[in-house]
């Protein structure tokens, strides 16, 4: 499965043991919004020796967060963000792009194929609705969604496998409740809007549209503040994005966004979790692996995830440093099935690889571009003479510039101008068509609205609770 921030991302081919990856021709913006394009096409492509790179994310290697864990013994590792954030994001990934096409190091890039429309739409929740997906719909009452047994998992087959929009919101135990929690916010919506008188043709679109508006509200209002600081976002919201601003109905997913800046997440992973309070913590692989029922050990109290009003606070994430946990060095075959060799199992060298194969330009020459000053070579450490690789700066800049808690300059740039600009070129997104829209769910302050609402409201929905 590809996308952000676990599932391990477009597979890898490689072409005998050659020291460095050809550059292979550029992709401007496409016209098919099905298609990836670039964000800065004038930048030439950082030349990658390829066993480097492998190097430095395997076990050992500036990558291995294992390395340093000494670090946990002065004071740990702890960011200042909650520690599922970086599964949010995920979802938001799933959303927008899954290119499941094998790339190699001269493949013809214009062939890579978005099998996601570039839109924060929630398809990965409604697929082709219940017409095209009627598997994803409770045939008892259509204008909901199907979940599983009792509403504590997933609907499954007889097999265990999700009958969801796309199976790698299953990938581990934390996608999975977030995609529930979805499936039970819009049923309540469904409940909500017809007690309101809503009309029975209408219900299962305007349950769709509420939701839809509420979680791209979040995106704007309460996650991106967070992972790339109130100014910019603020900003790019009223004047529009620099380098990224497609014109309504013509959004494409940039490599420079899939490929490297939004895989930050995968630097926020953290060491263990508890799924409830007193509980051991464990690592997210092999032990939080999903692809299966999730069993009553296995059941997440959403409040050790965020900071949900009236819970204690929730475990952190880890501060991006450049360095992934050893559950993340170390994929399990569930995750990253059959392999051509050992390093294919580090995420950090699928990571840096993809970046290689889709001839990203170097962190510094985006930097340049931007006008901002780059990270000095003591602040992304040694190996890296001939540029850093755009992944590996994202997680150095946000260390250096952001404390490790949000992104800086450069990533925080491309994040935010490519959600940003996606929502803004979305004819249907409340951005284009309501923009002085604000949220109706609680509380009554439609404007403070944030993502542990949401999950409160959808927790409401459970067995016993309403």
């Amino acid at each position: 499965p590809s996308g952000h921030p676990i599932a391990t991302g477009h597979a890898v081919h490689r072409a005998g043991r050659d020291h460095c990856l050809a550059p292979s021709r550029t992709v401007d913006a496409p016209a098919d919004g099905a298609r990836y394009g670039r964000m800065f096409p004038g930048l030439p492509s950082l030349r990658a020796d390829v066993p480097a790179l492998e190097a430095a994310g395997q076990p050992g290697g500036v990558c291995d967060a294992a390395a340093a864990l000494d670090m946990l013994a002065r004071g740990g590792d702890d960011a200042a963000g909650a520690a599922g954030w970086p599964f949010f994001g995920q979802l938001i990934a799933h959303d927008i792009t899954a290119d499941r096409s094998p790339v190699g190091p001269n493949a013809d890039l214009a062939t890579l194929r978005n099998a996601r429309s570039p839109k924060l739409n929630l398809e990965t929740v409604y697929g082709d609705g219940p017409v095209g997906a009627p598997y994803l719909f409770d045939i008892s009452d259509p204008a909901k969604l199907l979940t599983g047994t009792h509403g504590l998992d997933l609907p499954r087959n007889s097999q265990g496998i999700a009958l969801i929009g796309d199976p790698r919101n299953d990938v581990h135990v934390f996608a999975a409740h977030l995609h529930l929690a979805l499936l039970h916010a819009h049923n309540r919506l469904v409940d909500r809007l017809r007690a309101h008188g809503q009309a029975e043709a209408g219900l299962f679109d305007a349950a769709r549209r509420a939701l839809t508006w509420h979680y791209q509200w979040i995106v704007v209002h309460d996650f991106l503040p967070r992972l790339v600081g109130t100014e910019l976002a603020s900003e790019l919201l009223a004047h529009g994005g620099r380098f990224f601003s497609p014109a309504p109905g013509e959004a494409y997913l940039p490599l420079e966004f899939a490929d490297a800046a939004y895989r930050y997440g995968h630097g926020q992973i953290r060491h263990t979790y508890q799924l409830q309070p007193g509980a051991a913590a464990v690592p997210l692989f092999p032990d939080l692996v999903g692809f299966s029922p999730i069993t009553p050990e296995h059941r997440l109290d959403l409040g050790q995830l965020f900071d949900l009003p009236g819970h204690v606070p929730a475990q952190r994430a880890k501060k991006m440093d450049g360095a992934l946990p050893a559950s993340l060095i170390g994929l399990p075959h569930q995750v990253t099935g059959d392999v051509d060799a050992d390093a294919y199992r580090s995420l950090a060298v699928r990571d840096l690889l993809r970046g290689a194969a889709t001839d990203l330009p170097s962190g510094e020459a985006i930097a340049a571009a931007l006008g901002v000053t780059p990270l000095t070579s003591e602040e992304i450490g040694p190996g890296w003479a001939s540029g850093t690789p755009l992944w590996f700066y994202t997680l150095k800049e946000a260390e250096a510039r952001g404390a490790g808690n949000q992104l800086g300059p450069v990533g925080g740039r491309i994040v935010a101008e490519v959600l940003l600009g996606l929502l803004q070129a979305d004819p249907e997104s409340y951005v284009s068509i309501d923009p002085a829209w604000t949220p109706t769910l609680p509380p009554d302050d439609g404007a403070s609205f944030g993502l542990a609402h949401l999950l409160l409201f959808a927790a409401d929905n459970l067995p016993g609770r309403r």
